[in-house]
């Protein structure tokens, strides 16, 4: 039976993730990550201020209610300062963020050092707002933060179809009456109310993490916008929640390391599994595209080659090719020609036998085919001028391959003739 303080913390993490995750995804579409990471280091004076103003008045420092309203204001601050530089000077914006997280994250580093020297150490407990810690919060805590949190996830819902039209096409937007500047703004204040609301869970460094990985891990899994906001809050409460789990068995282990490793497997899956922008998935479709390529080369050699030996243009394909010869002419080494062979007897394109290769109606009628584009492609380059034989040769091997058919017709009138190559051609007039 898990206790009731711990499953409150637990539940008020995964609602943070669910938040941090939806309001991250508007923030990475929009380019907007970084604000971040501003807010997060900047809320830090915030925070130490927060408490010292509380410890003055005879309060509780480590009340949460007044530090999360002192770091909202430090990093509503922050984010003015960003906008301020980056509008009135010719700073970019990722210089500005620089100058003001740093700055901001100083100050707060000098106010907890000075406050740890004052009489009865005010700012005890406030370091756990740096890496997280939820083994350090009480049930309230995690309440306020889970309703802070649930406030942030109803203003993305509420807002849903501005913040969709700012994040893919503001200049649109902008157009079609919609108040940009104001989008932004909300947008920016959600950011500050996600990073405030996982001050305590997360940590102030850590929680722009929150923010980008589960939205970076949606957007790799994902084109559409609800499907990817449904991937990325999923993704971000599984973390909050298996993060804060794991820091309170062990409080030894900061909340945020743990729910930032957490989002960081979910990201490193998707990158490596995504359907079509993982890597496995793109070096799948890299070796198809290679491999179809080689095959079409191979067919074109062994048709080649059969020409060469004295078939006609149009009756190639019916005789036995060396294969010494498919891979002289393609500048292959004779094992790669043997394996290329091997994979298309399996296809059932070509028959080998004592190093030759011999081409099955199915191999002649794709060879004829890759042949026909080539030359297709060839002839096309040298009637307009464009380069000598040979340059031509190179660079048809370069665009020949998916060429639809209804093109190389364009390209040779006459569909039922196949040209002679124009190396041929080229050797008889010499």
């Amino acid at each position: 039976m898990i206790p009731y303080n711990t499953a409150v913390v637990l539940l008020g993490c995964a609602l943070l993730g669910v938040a941090a995750g939806t309001v991250g995804t508007f923030a990475l579409l929009r380019g907007r990550a970084l604000v971040a990471d501003a807010v997060g280091h900047a809320a830090l004076p915030g925070v130490a201020v927060a408490a010292l103003i509380v410890a003055l008045v005879g309060g509780d420092p480590r009340a949460l209610p007044p530090l999360l309203a002192g770091a909202a204001v430090a990093g509503l601050l922050g984010v003015l300062a960003v906008q301020a530089l980056t509008r009135t000077t010719r700073i970019r914006e990722d210089a500005a963020i620089a100058i003001v997280l740093s700055s901001f994250y100083a100050l707060g580093a000098a106010l907890l050092s000075w406050l740890q020297t004052l009489p009865g150490a005010a700012q005890a407990g406030l370091s756990k707002f740096i890496l997280g810690q939820a083994a350090a919060m009480r049930a309230e805590d995690a309440m306020i933060a889970a309703g802070v949190a649930a406030v942030s996830l109803a203003l993305v819902l509420a807002a849903f179809q501005r913040l969709r039209a700012v994040a893919f096409d503001a200049d649109f937007a902008r157009v079609m009456g919609l108040r940009t500047d104001r989008s932004d703004l909300l947008l920016l204040g959600l950011i500050v109310l996600v990073c405030v609301s996982g001050l305590q869970a997360v940590g102030l460094i850590l929680v722009v993490a929150l923010l980008v990985l589960p939205a970076a891990t949606a957007r790799l899994v994902t084109h559409r916008l609800p499907r990817m906001l449904a991937i990325a809050a999923t993704a971000g409460g599984i973390a909050g929640a298996t993060g804060a789990w794991l820091s309170a068995l062990r409080p030894e282990v900061p909340t945020g390391a743990a729910v930032v490793l957490v989002a960081a497997c979910f990201f490193t899956l998707a990158l490596l599994l995504a359907p079509e922008r993982g890597l496995l998935a793109r070096l799948a479709m890299l070796t198809r595209r290679r491999l179809s390529a080689d095959t079409e080369h191979f067919l074109r050699a062994a048709w080649e080659a059969q020409e060469a030996a004295g078939a006609g243009p149009g009756t190639a394909g019916d005789r036995w090719a060396p294969l010494g010869a498919v891979a002289g002419a393609r500048g292959w080494s004779r094992g790669k020609a043997w394996r290329l062979a091997w994979w298309l007897g399996l296809r059932g394109l070509l028959a080998r036998a004592e190093g030759h290769v011999h081409l099955t109606p199915r191999g002649a009628t794709a060879a004829r085919r890759a042949v026909r584009a080539h030359r297709a492609v060839e002839h096309h380059l040298l009637a307009a001028g464009a380069t000598d034989i040979a340059s031509a040769d190179r660079l048809a091997d370069l665009v020949e391959h998916g060429l639809p058919p209804e093109m190389a017709a364009r390209l040779l009138p006459e569909p039922s003739a196949l040209p002679a190559s124009p190396h041929a051609l080229g050797r008889r007039t010499r």
